[in-house]
């Protein structure tokens, strides 16, 4: 697509001779500005307000509809009441762990809270649901998750998310789901020869990039968790093995597939499957200590991936569908995730501010045009399989139920409010830049700012 920006002045004849050209406001079409902290908060509200009335927790009798309170009453009429979004999914694994982010960014408990009354739900009423689990097997499928998890999906990103919990109150007891979880991953799930994590569909034996994140952040938070280093060992070695296979280090991408025996695979390099391995390196590196042998192989692999994806962002702010193909279309949740991980490398001095953190402004600005008036985060691609040709991704639906939106956006939008609270940014002749001390400014023509050009 190709913008040409015509400004007030160009249309009412405006010359370099009495105008300083230079100077008029360019059209953005995103808010490309100082953002402050409020600003972002209160978007990020909306969103919050839209998935508390979403996804109740409770349990129903699913003859009568009625709520049963005393959970020893769960038999096989139980559910838990449908909500828009599934409590158990791992897209709101991802959305616990952004609760916890947003409530330690803003100091608003409603986000902790959201997630602790969720969590602490599941714990107290998994119990019952699995004393009657072997006589009636037609039980509540998101139950059937927390019980009995058959992939990565079911386990990885709410173990992630439990074990965060549970390190930051002791109170909610999550211990026997987490374990369960663990289990799962390190015992039961699906594994190449090797021992890489792999699934059996579409070819045998293929490698989901996705899956990078569906068990490796849980294995990091464990070795926190627990202190046991075989859970950072076995972390790092699904990264290597990963990367080695499916990390295109001339692009700085990963290509989504990679199947066994297969002597060429075709890169696609799918937005949001780069983002989960985006999100599983800077999880990693959050917690993995910097004396293991791995740290410095997951810090370039990480640098290297975020210089990849920078290079492709968008003139509006996102990435595409397919981060190569700018005819693809601009996808919302990979953004987003984009934005997280690029704002935390800049928190956290792993990426140089100057450099990246108006990347990740970018980046946020655009995430926050997709957010509605309902609270409702737009432009998401849905749930996606894998495939080896480009209409597959190019034609996948967005749909504001697709729920990889919304923890990924409260992901975005807290560590864009931790970047405002270290660094400052000012507009400096239009455009937008970091620095780490405060800038003597004065507002200039058109709202541009003039700052003192000694400071760093």
């Amino acid at each position: 697509m190709s913008v040409v920006c015509l400004s007030a002045q160009q249309k009412a004849g405006a010359t370099d001779a009495g105008n300083t050209l230079h100077s008029q406001r360019p059209d953005y079409q995103m808010p490309y500005k100082e953002w402050k902290a409020e600003e972002i908060k209160s978007l990020l509200d909306r969103i919050f307000t839209f998935i508390d009335k979403s996804t109740p927790a409770k349990v129903i009798d699913k003859k009568t509809g009625k709520e049963i309170g005393n959970y020893a009453e769960i038999d096989e009429n139980s559910a838990l009441q449908t909500g828009a979004f599934r409590l158990t999914s791992y897209e709101w694994g991802v959305t616990y762990y952004a609760m916890l982010e947003m409530a330690d960014a803003s100091g608003d408990r409603r986000y902790f809270d959201y997630a602790a009354s969720r969590l602490r739900f599941l714990a107290e009423t998994a119990p019952y649901f699995k004393r009657n689990s072997l006589d009636y097997p037609q039980m509540d499928a998101q139950i059937r998750q927390v019980l009995y998890p058959l992939a990565l999906d079911d386990s990885g990103a709410m173990c992630a998310a439990m074990c965060k919990i549970q390190q930051s109150d002791s109170s909610i007891n999550l211990n026997s789901l987490i374990d369960n979880y663990i289990d799962y991953i390190m015992n039961r799930e699906y594994r190449l020869s090797d021992g890489t994590f792999a699934r059996k569909r579409p070819q045998f034996n293929t490698l989901w990039l996705d899956d990078m994140y569906m068990g490796i952040p849980a294995l990091v938070q464990m070795g926190k968790f627990t202190g046991d280093n075989k859970y950072f060992d076995e972390a790092v070695r699904q990264i290597r093995q990963f990367s080695e296979r499916m990390f295109v280090k001339d692009k700085g991408l990963f290509m989504h597939g990679w199947v066994e025996g297969e002597e060429f695979h075709p890169a696609f390099h799918w937005a949001r499957a780069n983002g989960w391995a985006l999100l599983t390196l800077t999880e990693t590196l959050d917690v993995l200590p910097s004396e293991h042998p791995g740290y410095e192989y997951v810090m370039q692999l990480y640098k290297a991936h975020v210089r990849g994806l920078a290079a492709l962002q968008s003139g509006e702010g996102f990435w595409h569908q397919l981060l190569d193909r700018p005819d693809s279309y601009l996808e919302t949740s990979a953004t987003a995730i984009f934005t997280y991980c690029i704002a935390r490398g800049v928190n956290r001095g792993w990426l140089d501010a100057v450099s990246f953190a108006p990347v990740a402004q970018l980046a946020w600005s655009a995430v926050s045009t997709k957010i509605n008036a309902e609270g409702q985060v737009e432009g998401v691609c849905v749930g996606t399989g894998m495939a080896f040709d480009p209409a597959f991704y190019y034609y996948r639906p967005v749909n504001v139920y697709a729920a990889h939106g919304y923890g990924t956006a409260l992901l975005a939008g807290a560590e864009m409010m931790r970047l405002l609270g270290k660094f400052y940014p000012r507009l400096n002749d239009s455009a937008i830049q970091y620095y780490s001390v405060p800038q003597a400014s004065k507002s200039g023509i058109f709202g541009i700012t003039t700052v003192n050009r000694t400071a760093p």
